[in-house]
């Protein structure tokens, strides 16, 4: 054991050697701090040269920190993802011009001068011909008609447009007393009114509603072929139901312009010789009101599509020529005999494809498809044809020519939906039934979940997504499962989901089961609609999926075309890909800013949020 004295003089020589380290540290503290003052200063007052003694004392005993002594250093806290800078070649940013006034309603695939050179049979030239790639691809930007300004809010829209926006009078004329649109000094007004309810859509709908059960949620979808101004999906609306109107671009002049610029979902389109572009079993009722559509006539073709679209248990609602020609036929100029004989051939081909008819009063008839095929197989011994195909996939409707047969329907008919709104959660029979591969109930649910949180996230970006009726008219340009449209549904906007035909796994019925509406579409060409339909874009992971497909100045080119003035977009991609897309969007008159991903920023992908400026084509020269 030490002696006491011993035990002292060892704690006095410790001290002794941990004060000098004491007296450094103390000192390195001390000279962090005089010059993190010294840089603060520098930032805010300019440059403070150092004292070379002072200097060198710094580089001597710092031991904790690293002084920077260059002056004039601008602090920058931005996040820049951007990849290595390009050669000085490659860094122009290209920009777009606008194009000639002559372009403000140019539809690409469905342009009138393209159209001459095919087929006038079946109205084969009024359908989707777009230009081949190369120099006829459009390479500016379409503007707005001088003097456009944003459309009336919804549900003040669904009776109001402004004529600046869609300078059209001749249906005012031509349809006038049909009650389809009034001209009012700066604006149009659409009384609700068509070639078969001049006294209005409402009227006609209350009508329809006392013959099938529309206010129950078992009608959820509706298609309308030749819709006019799209008056009566404007007004079923009010009822839950919604409904993809279409009609060709023909000498109606502006109808499906009129209808987009009303807040109602339209496309233009036309049943000629390939399918329409949406899966079999989409929608539960199918409408016809002097749609003009020669249901009887090629086979029964049309009708057969009519049957692929339509639900099991669906309605089919055919009002005008040739339903009561017994007290028409003189105002439509034609014969007892012709009419009947066309009502003859329409009664016949729903016969031979097992509907049945419910019922017809007055100007209005339903056939309902059945629920399943089980009886419509012992008929074929009746009807050989058309007959049954089960070798063809019913869903494949992109550019597919029309098929003289129709697929069968098992017992089970693709699974039965509840109702309205629990159909929107509910796990579709798709996936339910493994149709779709990987795709399970609980990836559904996650997705669902998923999208709740990101449309959270948009909102608290965008401030304008979250006013409520600052938007109308959505379209999702990559929407896998619905899951973006299903997490708005209670604000007062419709959403457009297009599932690309190159998506891995085709999903559009699914977004159809939950009584959504959709379509399909290839983004390297342009959509079937009119510039300016849409006031805000959402696009996930669409140049990616792109990549080696097309370029993609083409598809901004067409999101720009079919943006509004001051509409929005938000993008959601590799940070690589969306740097790329902000370099082009500075040459198309977009503001535009990357975020982080709502997780944060250590994931790669990246949200552009972006505003497409107002400006509109110069006033015509007089």
């Amino acid at each position: 054991m030490a002696p006491p004295f011993s035990n002292y003089h060892n704690l006095i020589t410790a001290s002794k050697i941990k004060r000098p380290n004491l007296i450094k540290a103390l000192a390195a503290v001390i000279l962090c701090s005089v010059f993190y003052l010294i840089g603060f200063y520098q930032n805010t007052r300019g440059s403070i040269p150092l004292p070379s003694p002072v200097l060198a004392q710094t580089q001597k005993n710092a031991v904790a920190c690293v002084i920077p002594v260059a002056a004039n250093i601008t602090l920058d806290f931005e996040p820049h993802h951007r990849p290595a800078d390009p050669p000085p070649s490659a860094a122009a940013v290209p920009e777009l011009p606008p194009c000639d006034p002559s372009y403000s309603e140019y539809t690409p695939c469905e342009d009138a001068r393209r159209s001459l050179a095919f087929e006038r049979a079946r109205l084969i030239y009024r359908e989707r011909h777009c230009p081949a790639s190369g120099e006829e691809r459009l390479r500016c930007r379409v503007p707005a008609p001088h003097g456009y300004r944003v459309p009336f809010r919804w549900p003040e829209s669904r009776e109001l447009a402004w004529y600046a926006n869609v300078p059209h009078k001749e249906l005012t004329v031509e349809k006038g007393k049909q009650n389809w649109v009034h001209y009012e000094g700066d604006r149009f007004r659409f009384p609700g009114g068509g070639t078969m309810f001049p006294r209005g859509a409402d009227a006609y709908i209350d009508e329809i509603g006392k013959l099938i059960n529309l206010k129950d949620g078992s009608i959820r979808t509706a298609i309308d072929t030749g819709c006019g101004v799209a008056s009566f999906g404007a007004y079923l609306l009010s009822r839950n139901v919604l409904t993809v109107s279409f009609a060709p671009r023909d000498s109606h002049e502006a109808q499906v312009q009129f209808a987009l610029e009303r807040g109602v979902p339209a496309l233009i389109g036309i049943i000629a010789s390939i399918r329409l572009p949406y899966p079999s079993r989409a929608f539960d009722i199918a409408h016809c009101s002097r749609c003009l559509i020669p249901w009887g006539e090629h086979d029964g073709q049309y009708l057969l599509e009519v049957d692929r679209l339509l639900r099991p248990g669906g309605y089919w609602i055919l009002s005008g020529p040739p339903i009561n020609w017994e007290g028409h036929y003189r105002g439509w100029n034609r014969t007892m005999q012709d009419l009947k004989a066309e009502q003859d051939r329409v009664e016949g081909v729903a016969r031979s494809i097992c509907w049945k008819k419910l019922v017809q009063k007055n100007d209005i008839a339903i056939w309902q498809k059945p629920t399943n095929h089980v009886h419509c197989r012992a008929t074929r011994r009746v009807f050989r044809q058309p007959g049954f195909c089960t070798s063809q996939n019913p869903d494949q409707a992109w550019l597919v020519f029309h098929y003289p047969a129709f697929s069968p329907l098992n017992e089970t008919a693709g699974g039965s939906l509840p109702k309205w709104p629990e159909r929107l959660t509910a796990i579709p029979p798709r996936i339910r039934n493994g149709s779709l591969e990987g795709i399970t109930a609980g990836k559904f649910n996650e997705d669902t979940e998923l999208w709740q949180k990101r449309a959270g996230y948009y909102k608290r970006v965008d401030q304008q997504l979250a006013q409520t009726g600052r938007y109308r008219n959505l379209l999702d340009m990559n929407a896998y499962l619905g899951g973006f449209a299903a997490a708005l549904v209670r604000d007062p906007v419709w959403v457009m989901n297009v599932v690309p035909v190159e998506s891995r796994v085709d999903t559009l019925g699914a977004i159809y089961e939950r009584g959504l509406i959709g379509t399909y579409q290839n983004w390297c060409e342009a959509m079937s609609t009119y510039p300016r339909t849409y006031d805000f874009i959402h696009a996930d992971s669409i140049f990616s999926l792109y990549k080696s497909k097309c370029e993609m100045e083409d598809i901004l080119v067409e999101m720009d075309r079919i943006l509004r003035p001051q509409g929005s977009v938000i993008i959601r991609d590799d940070v690589d890909v969306l740097v790329k897309v902000k370099s082009i969007i500075q040459g198309m008159q977009w503001d535009g800013r990357i975020a982080d991903h709502e997780d944060g920023p250590r994931h790669r992908e990246k949200v552009l949020f972006a505003v497409k400026k107002y400006w509109t084509a110069p006033p015509p020269q007089t």
